[in-house]
């Protein structure tokens, strides 16, 4: 069995984005900018922002924090948003989700510039990867993919089946798939059979948000299951473990390459968001 070593792959993607940053400060141009706008104080919000302006000062791109508090009006966010589109030193907007209550996340998503939406999220991006045409493609399915073409370089006819229909990772995790001529299908909650459906995939994507959803005699024997699910879970003995919507050490069984949880999908999600706001740089 194949383990995707995620922090490996995604070392291996930084070192490439840390050397064309600095081709670009020696061609003397600036270095790329993302802006981050974190509004509340939800813990893991905090924990995904410190660690994406971590990886940003690694190679070498700016990052431009901007903190709102809980209480922040859907008006000054709309109007931060208007702000960081204006600013021509400004490559990259990243407005961490979710939002707190009041806010309309859908309006603020498409109030960001297509062309600095690093995210992918912007109805225009999703719209365009839907068509299949050229876009910025959201960092975690942009990531999945990274992995499974690591196993299978070549797609064409093979079986996929993607557990999840969010538009942040499901649907565009269809897309890119069906881009690359797999054939696809999108599953979730209310898909009749699902242990039966899995186990048709040569290619299993999971993302329903569920702890340790799909079981092992869910998978074909041979099959690369990428486990997109992060949940925080306590166990027997009272302390709190992270686990993936895949349960691993049943899977491990059967699988022939399969991401760990955590430590798979993650890491490559904050390395294509780098890769997003170097492209977004031009």
């Amino acid at each position: 069995m194949i383990l995707l070593d995620g922090r490996a792959i995604a070392a291996e993607l930084r070192a490439e984005t840390r050397a064309q940053v600095a081709a670009r400060l020696a061609a003397g141009r600036r270095a790329p900018a993302l802006a981050v706008v974190l509004a509340g104080d939800d813990p893991a919000s905090h924990l995904y922002v410190r660690n994406k302006v971590k990886a940003c000062r690694e190679v070498g791109i700016r990052s431009l924090e901007h903190r709102l508090p809980a209480d922040v009006t859907q008006g000054r966010l709309l109007a931060l948003v208007a702000e960081l589109n204006a600013n021509p030193e400004v490559d990259g907007i990243l407005v961490q989700l979710p939002l707190p209550p009041g806010c309309d996340a859908r309006e603020v998503v498409a109030a960001i510039a297509p062309h600095k939406d690093v995210d992918g999220f912007h109805p225009l991006n999703a719209g365009r990867l839907a068509l299949g045409w050229p876009s910025v493609v959201p960092c975690t399915p942009a990531g999945c993919l990274h992995l499974i073409e690591r196993v299978h370089p070549d797609l064409a006819g093979l079986q996929a089946v993607v557990v999840g229909r969010s538009p942040v990772v499901g649907r565009p995790m269809a897309s890119l798939l069906i881009a690359r001529s797999a054939t696809v299908t999108v599953a979730h909650s209310r898909t009749r059979d699902l242990p039966r459906l899995c186990r048709e995939a040569d290619i299993l994507v999971v993302a329903a948000g569920r702890p340790e959803l799909v079981r092992g005699d869910w998978i074909r024997q041979g099959a690369t299951v990428i486990d997109v699910g992060i949940n925080r879970v306590t166990g027997p003995d009272g302390q709190a473990r992270l686990v993936g919507d895949v349960a691993f050490a049943e899977a491990a069984q059967v699988a022939g390459a399969l991401t760990p949880v955590p430590g798979g999908v993650g890491p490559l999600t904050v390395a294509f968001l780098l890769r997003n706001t170097l492209q977004a740089a031009g």
